[in-house]
């Protein structure tokens, strides 16, 4: 690990293998090592670049909103400070997707293509957007522990919950372990994210779109949606997983990634 200053701050960071690059963003509130079986499968032919994002893991934390922007900001000039020159490939999960999405709006000259996990391109509604506020403020008050309780449960397929018990504690305890500050900071950066629905029929790169089959939070339907928007996109669906798919059957999502970065021209 590396512990790298981008962007005014700094970040922990996994830079493994050499080729392409392909940079992981973790989902909420996770960190880099939510993808370990996604690294070391390609790492063998991949320069595989995962970072713990501002508030999360070993990385700098700040108070207040941390906004999709921020993020992508972040990771823009962890890049820069990698001294990657190339285009890259960014895999994001949940939140790391909607990090991905607002990357692209931003930096879309520095994609190669795109992977889209368990996530979603709506915005909050007022609804959820009220949750996230209410939940930021008790996490400060009553810590991660909270943020545990009220979101393992969906996370989940029953499979992994039933016969994967080391994959429900791998995820407990980077929740458990995350700084209040952090959680309650991105909390308030996705209660304030804007809508990219129509942002994405304007990727021009391509796009592969991973869901767990019994996902409940960006289900089955909703990014088969997001992938007829998207002009050259590929969708896969993940058995036996959830929300956190990447986790759960790692094995199928890393030939879904293998065979979608093997028919890029690099």
């Amino acid at each position: 690990m590396n512990r790298v200053a981008a962007n005014g701050i700094h970040l922990n960071v996994l830079d493994r293998g050499h080729g392409a690059p392909i940079l992981f963003v973790h989902g909420f509130p996770l960190n880099h090592t939510m993808w370990h079986a996604q690294l070391d499968a390609l790492s063998d032919q991949f320069r595989v670049i995962a970072p713990d994002l501002r508030g999360f893991g070993h990385s700098s934390v700040m108070q207040g909103t941390v906004s999709m922007e921020r993020f992508a900001d972040d990771l823009n000039g962890l890049i820069d400070a990698l001294g990657v020159n190339e285009t890259v490939t960014l895999c994001g999960l949940s939140m790391g997707g909607y990090i991905a999405l607002a990357f692209a709006r931003k930096f879309g000259h520095r994609l190669r293509s795109l992977i889209l996990c368990d996530t979603r391109a709506v915005g909050d509604s007022p609804e959820a957007m009220a949750g996230r506020k209410k939940l930021a403020a008790g996490v400060l008050e009553h810590g991660p522990e909270l943020v545990a309780t009220a979101m393992l449960p969906k996370l989940f397929a029953v499979e992994t919950t039933d016969r994967r018990p080391e994959v429900v504690a791998a995820v407990r305890s980077m929740v458990t372990s995350s700084h209040p500050h952090g959680i309650a900071a991105a909390l308030q950066g996705m209660a304030q994210r804007p809508d990219s629905s129509e942002l994405l029929s304007q990727i021009e790169v391509p796009v592969l779109l991973i869901v767990g089959r019994e996902d409940k939070i960006s289900t089955v339907d909703e990014m088969r949606t997001m992938s007829q928007a998207i002009k050259r996109s590929e969708f896969v669906e993940i058995p036996a997983a959830g929300h956190m798919a990447p986790m759960e059957n790692p094995e199928s999502v890393n030939a879904a990634m293998r065979k979608f970065l093997s028919t890029r021209t690099w």
